[in-house]
Formats: C-alpha cells, sequence, structure tokens
C-alpha cells in the first residue's frame, strides 16, 4: 500500500546552519528508501510564501498570493512510500528529519482507479 508522508515545519523556525544537516539527513533517508524499495517519490517544496492558492466559493474561483492557511506550519515536502501496512509507514515517518519543532503527518493513498 502506498503512503504520503507529508512534513510540516515553520521554516522561521529552523536555523540555516542546521538546515544543512537537516538536508543532509533526508538525503540519507532518500537513499535508504530507494535501497529498500519503499521509496515512490518525493520533493522539497519552496517556500510556502512562493506559493499561490486557487480557491472556490460558491462556485467563483479566486487567486491567492501564499499560503491560504492561517498557520504557523506550513507543508514543507513530502515522501511517496511504498509500505506493508500502517505501522511500516509510521516507522519511516520516525526517521524523517526536521527542525526543532515539526510534524509528519502519515495518509494512505486512496488510488483513482
Amino acid at each position: 500500500m502506498q503512503y504520503l508522508l507529508l512534513i510540516y515545519d515553520n521554516d522561521a523556525e529552523t536555523d540555516p546552519a542546521a538546515l544543512q544537516e537537516i538536508v543532509a539527513a533526508h538525503m540519507r533517508l532518500g537513499a535508504e528508501l530507494a535501497e529498500t524499495g519503499a521509496r515512490v517519490g518525493g520533493n522539497r517544496l519552496r517556500p510556502a510564501d512562493t506559493a499561490t492558492t486557487v480557491r472556490t466559493e460558491g462556485g467563483v474561483k479566486s487567486l491567492h498570493d501564499g499560503p491560504y492557511a492561517e498557520t504557523r506550519e506550513q507543508l514543507g515536502g513530502y515522501y511517496l512510500i511504498e509500505a506493508a501496512d500502517l505501522d511500516a509507514a509510521i516507522g519511516w515517518a520516525k526517521k524523517i528529519p526536521g527542525g526543532p519543532n515539526y510534524s509528519i503527518e502519515v495518509r494512505p493513498i486512496w488510488p483513482l482507479s
């Protein structure tokens, strides 16, 4: 089964010097996922202030710069993995590095076909 591991973090809280080690740790985790055959995909996202949100209200679409949600945490990246079950996916999620305060959301994929 496939799972999406969504990485939420506060860009402002991560020290630039620490960020280099975090990125290096992600590279190591990506290699481990690939070696075990668990990695399907994944990417780091650009900062939230580069986002554009397309919002629909009452059938009318509008554009908004930046993230629309009012929150300190933003989606910073994701891994798409193949795992035997939720416990295995959670095991991978626990290995994901981050800044001083971050969270990983584990979501099973619901195939369209």
